[in-house]
């Protein structure tokens, strides 16, 4: 078994429009890599049939999560968790955080780390630059405890907590005759130790005054203030330093950017960030998680250093059957019993290619080569897997290692083949409520010889007249399927596992002969009838193969 990086989610996952073989093949080989240590995780890449769900539902296991496109998200880059700041820290506040943790934008969110807004240094210094409005600590709604944090100053009376709202900045440098003139209720003064100054601002009705210099209040000003309602904040700068402090007091969430905020989910594809970034001008950008809670920000350097998703595939190796953005993610092996087509890696990958009736024969194999216990349930999985694919030992796909593999795990699963089998291929064959595409893509798959496409395919079924109803709502279908998967032909197998034999239905310009060349039949109106032929990749798909070169020729 190769080595995988063990601190890193491994995606194990099979083809598009997985049958019961891709889906059980990732669960148990996930399952395998748990147990030698390898975070990895069982993925399906479409809807499950009814086969698979019959399979599942019967051993008890839950279906894997949907995964249809492996491109690099925004939880495959390095976040930086920058915590979430309060709305009501000032901007001297967030300023210095600013340039402690080195960042310049900071996340402002509530107590439930919802996002409110974000704040830049460019927002910072146009609030600095703003010196003319006096209000602003009103407008703002700023705490006392920001002023007094601002200031490194002390509250001699009042209550830090309470809010400025209302008044202006005053400078109180003037005379008191020129105090009363301008002062007006609820003002927030700024003073020197000046006795009739101090006074003069209380009776004008101050909201707070600022007695500057680490002077100390006199009682009968405390006194005053205290009787006409007066905050007092003491503060060891001079009154030149706290005029151009003052204003730094004034929360954030006054200047924060609230709307239209550009931010990104983790799930956000990687290549979608990079178009945001490039159209705004912001440099670092909000992230919330799966909750729509902010979790951190990212950058345009982040982009630089993304995490390819790791991934196993299973029962395919070919790019075509493939999840979307397969080749912006890192293979890292790929267990297979398929005809060789396999995909361009980035570096050398395990790949595992046997030539059995079933993948989940060499994930059994891969179970006892590494000494790990197989139970029940996952036993289940892979024998139903085999009697799928085999179409319980019928297929010419099928090995004696199949068969005998089979008869070991239906022991450990507890279960009679034949009985069992018969449940689930009806299972599968059941179109009650099924429209015709849901039935076309249970077992669906895009193949390509030169510059050639085509689809191919399968239904089983236990009775003729399952079959006769499978066939009577998917072949008016398939034409329109063909428009709809972009490719010029299709071809789908009818295929009668009691009296091993297959209808082939078709569609396409150049399907008829190409059938006809290939099993030297003769077609009848847009059906061939193929006495023993059962397996897609081993009857079906070669002959096919040949055919199409020669007609292209």
């Amino acid at each position: 078994m190769p080595n995988t990086d063990v601190r890193r989610k491994v995606n194990v996952i099979g083809h598009q429009h997985p049958d019961t073989d891709s889906i059980c093949s990732a669960i148990a080989y996930a399952y395998l890599k748990k147990k030698l240590g390898i975070n990895a995780e069982a993925r399906r890449a479409g809807l499950l049939n009814r086969e698979t769900e019959f399979v599942l539902k019967y051993f008890g296991v839950k279906s894997p999560r949907l995964c249809t496109d492996v491109s690099p998200q925004v939880k495959d880059i390095d976040i930086r968790c920058q915590p979430g700041v309060d709305g009501n820290m000032s901007l001297k506040s967030a300023w210095m955080l600013m340039r402690s943790v080195e960042i310049d934008t900071l996340c402002i969110t509530n107590s439930q780390k919802e996002l409110l807004g974000i704040i830049t240094i460019r927002d910072i210094a146009t609030a600095n630059m703003d010196l003319l409005d006096t209000a602003v600590l009103s407008k703002a709604h700023t705490p006392y405890r920001n002023v007094v944090q601002t200031l490194e100053g002390k509250m001699i009376l009042g209550d830090e907590d309470a809010v400025i709202d209302k008044g202006n900045i005053f400078i109180g440098a003037a005379t008191p005759d020129a105090m009363e003139e301008y002062v007006e209720e609820g003002d927030m003064v700024i003073l020197s130790n000046r006795y009739e100054s101090q006074l003069c601002a209380i009776e004008c009705g101050a909201g707070c005054i600022i007695i500057c210099g680490g002077l100390a209040a006199p009682k009968t000003i405390i006194a005053r203030a205290t009787e006409k309602g007066c905050r007092i904040i003491t503060t060891p700068h001079p009154i030149y330093d706290v005029a151009k402090l003052i204003s730094q007091a004034a929360p954030i969430s006054h200047y924060m950017t609230k709307d239209n905020i550009s931010k990104f989910n983790l799930n956000t594809p990687v290549e979608d960030a990079h178009k945001v970034m490039a159209s705004v001008r912001f440099r670092y950008f909000p992230v919330l998680n799966d909750n729509g809670l902010y979790c951190g920000v990212i950058s345009r350097r982040n982009l630089l250093n993304v995490h390819r998703k790791q991934i196993i595939l299973v029962d395919h190796n070919e790019k075509t059957q493939a999840v979307d953005g397969l080749d912006q993610a890192e293979i890292l092996e790929i267990i297979d019993h398929h005809r060789l087509k396999a995909v361009e890696t980035m570096n050398p990958v395990y790949f595992r290619n046997v030539p059995m009736g079933c993948t989940c024969t060499i994930v059994y194999q891969m179970f006892h080569e590494n000494n790990v216990e197989i139970p029940k349930e996952i036993a289940g999985l892979l024998l139903s897997a085999i009697l799928s694919d085999t179409l319980m030992f019928r297929s010419p796909t099928c090995t004696p290692v199949d068969k005998a593999v089979a008869e070991e795990l239906a022991k450990t699963a507890n279960i009679n083949i034949p009985q069992y089998a018969e449940q689930m291929f009806e299972a599968g064959a059941d179109l009650t409520g099924k429209n015709a595409e849901e039935v076309f893509l249970s077992d669906f798959k895009i193949f390509s010889r030169g510059d050639v496409r085509f689809g191919v395919g399968q239904g089983t079924y236990m009775t003729k007249k399952s079959k006769i109803a499978a066939k009577k709502l998917v072949g008016p279908y398939l034409s329109e399927a063909a428009a709809y998967q972009g490719i010029p032909m299709i071809f789908y197998m009818f295929t009668d596992v009691p009296g091993e034999s297959t209808d082939l239905m078709f569609t396409g310009p150049h399907a008829a002969a190409i059938i006809e060349k290939a099993f030297h039949v003769k077609t009848q109106g847009d059906c061939a009838v193929l006495p023993g032929l059962m397996s897609r990749k081993k009857q079906l798909i070669p002959p096919l193969m040949a055919a199409i070169q020669e007609e292209m020729q």
